[in-house]
């Protein structure tokens, strides 16, 4: 037997449409929540000639790299191979807790992004500089365009050209550092260069390691803090004679325009939105047909007082989502206030998750693999929404105890406190706590009305943070029971009551009551055909609030 709140308002609280954002006239919310302190989620149908589109938005605090950062992130911590977008978020789930999207365009084998990526300032792969590139300065400032890249490395001879942590060229000298994976690709007739230490390849910087080590074939372990170059065919014998064992090897990877300064940069495209207008054509190197072909696609964007805009649109199927091209996301993205927008990759990898949980439909029918992410990170305490939205302790077994759940990443001082109707407060928890996932319970007794869970939180670098979470104590509502022929339960307040016939997909199919009526003990009979798989849901809704029980029911003839 479960319980539900039924909510006129959705949640109380969650940040409205940006300014100067319009919604379109044939457009609906029809789902929304607080994910974490600051940051909203609203689920959106349009309702457009071509079908119905969903498109997920989340919008999120400017990123400051302070309590929230924006930054990619590798599957895997690595260029090679693929992992979900929820997978991704949960390898990071002890640290931070983050909402996030499918990230760069990518090929399947090795996995690698398409173009540019730097975390933390450091270059990890290379852009195409016919594309477009995110970059996200350190006060969170996102930058939308082109770069272009040049790599050298030069050891006792002249400056000579590499790539970056790219599939093997033939031809070609690349170098690979641990952001590639554990070893070099397998290749023969290569020679490559261990280079036992290596500074963080950050843009446009001049870094400088000795090699330690020279191999005549692939499939090199890489140092977890350097690199190895590695040279084909025509190079290898400029890699042989310019940089032998115990030389020293500079490298230079270069940024056209500088972004040594950022933060964090992403590949994707195109160009969506330019001061504040989108992009019909941005005239960058893709397929038309990927641009024009309604499908998912995934973006990020800035409003103009510096948040940020997550937004997915749901694709794949003509009754439920029939996707977007990129000037009709483009469009969207200036109704919801974007100022600057770049696209991500599209298709069947689009998506956006919360927390290693998907909020979006994936359009193939099942989460697909991704090479790398883009995520909103929040490093401050989070509480969870309670286990139930309305806390009945009235003995009948269900949701008479509620429970909180909140996580912290680093060691804090925790103190958790309920307010209710009245002013009142009860305290739940003062202490010292570490990292990790912490619960508590309480089973009242406590007024009925609106309730909140507050946990404060301040960590060991003096920074405190709040989580509120809203929930209801509720006891119109008890004991319901459903029997062959009799739906029996127990009012103690008076109410409007709604009794209805549900298949198992939540649509009513049949209602069998729906009047106002006094407190006591209630029975309302039903006859009908034979048939499994239904249930009875009773909803009560009066001055205190709304509430509901669902449980189970197979009808059978009498």
């Amino acid at each position: 037997m479960l319980r539900k709140l039924s909510i006129a308002a959705a949640l109380a609280g969650i940040a409205a449409l940006p300014a100067g954002a319009t919604r379109g006239a044939s457009s609906q919310i029809v789902a929304q929540s607080l994910l974490m302190p600051g940051v909203s989620y609203q689920r959106q149908v349009e309702f457009t000639p071509r079908g119905p589109v969903v498109l997920d938005v989340v919008i999120a605090p400017r990123p400051d790299g302070s309590l929230y950062t924006l930054a990619p992130s590798l599957s895997n911590n690595a260029v090679v191979g693929t992992e979900t977008l929820t997978g991704i978020e949960k390898d990071v789930t002890a640290s931070t807790t983050a909402v996030g999207v499918n990230g760069d365009f990518f090929a399947a084998n090795p996995g690698g992004p398409t173009g540019i990526l730097v975390r933390g300032g450091v270059l990890d792969s290379a852009p195409i500089s016919s594309r477009s590139s995110l970059g996200i300065a350190p006060d969170g400032t996102l930058t939308v365009t082109r770069v272009a890249f040049d790599g050298i490395w030069h050891g006792s001879g002249q400056r000579r050209q590499l790539d970056l942590n790219a599939p093997p060229v033939a031809g070609h000298t690349t170098l690979y550092t641990p952001a590639w994976g554990p070893a070099t690709p397998a290749e023969t007739g290569v020679v490559e260069d261990v280079i036992g230490s290596l500074p963080p390849t950050g843009p446009s910087q001049i870094v400088t390691g000795a090699v330690t080590q020279v191999v005549q074939q692939g499939g090199t372990p890489i140092p977890p803090a350097g690199a190895v170059l590695v040279a084909r065919g025509a190079q290898a014998q400029y890699l042989t004679a310019e940089a032998p064992a115990g030389s020293n090897v500079d490298i230079r990877l270069t940024l056209t325009p500088n972004w040594s300064g950022m933060a964090g940069a992403i590949g994707g495209g195109p160009l969506l939105v330019s001061g504040g207008k989108a992009v019909f054509r941005a005239n960058e190197a893709f397929d038309p047909a990927q641009l024009n072909t309604r499908s998912a696609r995934t973006a990020v964007g800035q409003l103009a007082d510096g948040r940020i805009l997550l937004v997915n649109v749901e694709g794949g199927s003509s009754a439920y989502s029939v996707g977007m091209t990129n000037y009709e996301l483009a469009t969207a993205l200036t109704r919801l206030g974007a100022v600057t927008a770049m696209g991500l990759g599209s298709g069947p990898s689009a998506g956006i998750a919360f927390d290693g949980t998907l909020l979006s439909r994936p359009s193939a029918g099942a989460e697909q693999p991704v090479s790398d992410a883009l995520l909103l990170s929040y490093n401050g305490v989070y509480a969870a929404p309670p286990a139930t939205d309305v806390l009945s302790p009235n003995g009948d077994g269900v949701d008479d105890t509620q429970t909180f759940t909140y996580k912290l990443v680093r060691a804090s001082q925790v103190t958790a406190t309920l307010s209710g109707p009245g002013g009142v407060s009860v305290p739940l928890a003062q202490d010292a706590e570490q990292p990790g996932v912490h619960t508590l319970q309480w089973a009242g007794p406590g007024a009925e009305g609106n309730w909140q869970f507050t946990v404060t939180a301040t960590d060991d670098q003096g920074r405190t943070t709040s989580a509120e979470r809203d929930f209801s104590v509720n006891d119109t509502l008890g004991s319901l029971s459903v029997s062959s022929a009799a739906v029996t339960f127990q009012l103690t307040h008076p109410a409007k009551v709604t009794v209805n016939l549900e298949n198992g997909n939540g649509i009513v199919v049949a209602t069998l009551l729906l009047k106002k009526l006094a407190a006591g003990p209630q029975r309302v009979t039903w006859t009908g055909r034979p048939r499994s798989g239904l249930r009875v849901r009773v909803i009560a809704t009066n001055s205190i609030g709304t509430a509901s029980l669902v449980t189970p029911f197979t009808a059978r003839r009498h």
